[in-house]
């Protein structure tokens, strides 16, 4: 649902103005590069001036034939690359409903895997909708959004600051933070997958507090409520039924409850639909044909198209439908705040983490490096001492650095690098829970070894087991709380 940082692009204000004043430029058709169909409609490629007057391009697609008046609709795309193609399908069910789409290319400067601002993609709707407005034929008080996923919630972001926008429609929209979205789909993939286990709990804890406070996790905390809480327009908010990159329950009842200023406040859930408003028997399978070679996989949900379109013919119409609301389908999970404790905060994480990567990396050297005094003259009991104090450094090296990787890996790649479900466990998970289990294994042997060898110790042998015995408590609280232990 939400997929390197680039800085946001400039152009010369000159050459902003003139696109500013030629926003619609003649097409008969759009051009082959873009891919988009505009078989049976009429189409007319634009430019115009995004956020930070970065120029973007699109496509007004509307009915064959002329009308003198139709209501508009910008369509705002999901998180990615986002090339106008990808939404050509219902831009072309609005424009065969008799309403006027635009449909552009989203911007590639300033956006990118590692870095969001809805901010600036906001101002790049609002250019669009301005263009659309000043389209002819077009009802410049009847334009309105339509924002899928990640435009969910940058649209109703674009409507808050905007007077001009006329009503909003969107699809698969999650009411809370990026990285909380995020966190509530991995956990709902791994319950897919079968892991039933911890993993979940620590992805959606102390690993996404890790990724988002560090800004490693682009706009992790975005609200999208203060703006929902703004609008005062129409809005239409529609799930699939099996949506599973957001919650889709937990969603609806939450926008419900804030859209209070709306005059209007219909919620709808596709049945058989999946987040992209596809056919699907559980979220994560496509039924039927895609609608052309290159779309995306599976037909459209039954009503999705004609949900949409029949209520912009009724707002703009000036006939308000009451506010509605279906009831929302079984939600198997709910979603996971990160959590505001101390103790799992970025900085004390960072702070442990270093603390036990420097600990156990200086007490293997050390034991290393000191090994022939332990094991000159002394006992039995000293060589014991020393050997499980090296394995416990290792282990304990090991166990931190494997574990924080895999999770990340999880988070950051989309739960690609699950690996093999084993005792509804993953196996490199399972790995680790067992690493956890043979570290303190070797703590407990390490402390009852030094115990037994302590009158035949040097001054600094005991001092360094001590320190080493130290971190091994320190890395108990925090295997802990990535849930190492937990069944």
């Amino acid at each position: 649902m939400y997929a390197t940082p680039l800085r946001r692009g400039s152009r010369f204000t000159v050459a902003c103005l003139l696109l500013l004043a030629c926003s619609v430029l003649p097409s008969a058709h759009a051009t082959a590069a873009t891919g988009f169909d505009c078989t049976g409609f009429s189409c007319t490629d634009v430019s115009f001036a995004g956020g930070g007057g970065l120029v973007l391009h699109g496509t007004v697609i509307g009915p064959a034939t002329p009308h003198s008046s139709t209501p508009g609709i910008v369509l705002v795309g999901g998180s990615g690359a986002g090339p106008r193609p990808e939404y050509q399908y219902e831009a072309r069910a609005f424009a065969a409903a008799g309403i006027t789409a635009l449909v552009y290319d989203k911007r590639t400067i300033g956006y990118s895997f590692g870095h969001r601002d809805f901010a600036l993609l906001a101002d790049d709707a609002r250019g669009a909708v301005e263009t659309l407005r000043s389209t002819p034929g077009v009802h410049a008080d009847q334009v309105g959004l339509w924002g899928f996923s990640e435009g969910a919630w940058v649209a109703p972001l674009t409507a808050s600051r905007s007077s001009d926008v006329a009503f909003l429609i969107t699809l698969g929209a999650s009411a809370f933070s990026p990285l909380r979205s995020q966190t509530w789909s991995l956990a709902t993939t791994l319950r897919h997958r079968g892991e039933t286990g911890p993993l979940a709990g620590t992805i959606a804890g102390p690993t996404a507090r890790l990724l988002g406070e560090t800004g490693a996790f682009p706009a992790a905390g975005f609200d999208p409520l203060p703006a929902l809480r703004d609008l005062r327009i129409p809005a239409l908010a529609l799930w699939g039924q099996h949506d599973v990159q957001v919650p889709p329950a937990e969603s609806a009842t939450l926008l419900r409850n804030t859209l209070t200023a709306s005059p209007s406040v219909t919620i709808r859930f596709l049945h058989g639909g999946a987040h992209n408003g596809r056919a699907t028997t559980d979220g994560f399978d496509r039924l039927g044909a895609a609608p052309a070679p290159g779309a995306p996989r599976g037909a459209f949900a039954p009503g999705y198209f004609d949900t949409m379109t029949g209520w912009v013919h009724q707002i703009a119409s000036g006939n308000l439908p009451a506010s509605s609301a279906d009831a929302p389908p079984p939600q198997t999970m709910t979603s996971a705040d990160p959590g505001r404790g101390w103790w799992t905060s970025a900085w004390m994480q960072l702070t442990v983490l270093a603390a036990l990567v420097l600990g156990f990396v200086g007490s293997l050297v050390w034991t290393v490096t000191h090994r022939r005094s332990f094991t000159g003259p002394r006992s039995r009991a000293t060589k014991t001492a020393s050997l499980l104090a090296r394995l416990l450094a290792c282990s304990g090296l090991v166990s931190v650095l494997a574990t924080v990787a895999y999770a990340v890996s999880i988070l950051a790649s989309n739960a690609q690098t699950l690996g093999p479900i084993l005792a509804s466990r993953t196996l490199a998970w399972l790995s680790l829970q067992v690493l956890a289990l043979l570290t303190t294994a070797l703590l407990a042997g390490t402390a009852i070894a030094t115990a037994r060898a302590y009158a035949g110790l040097l001054v600094r042998h005991r001092t360094a087991l001590g320190i080493l015995l130290l971190f091994g408590c320190l890395w108990t609280a925090w295997a802990t709380t990535w849930a190492l232990f937990s069944v």
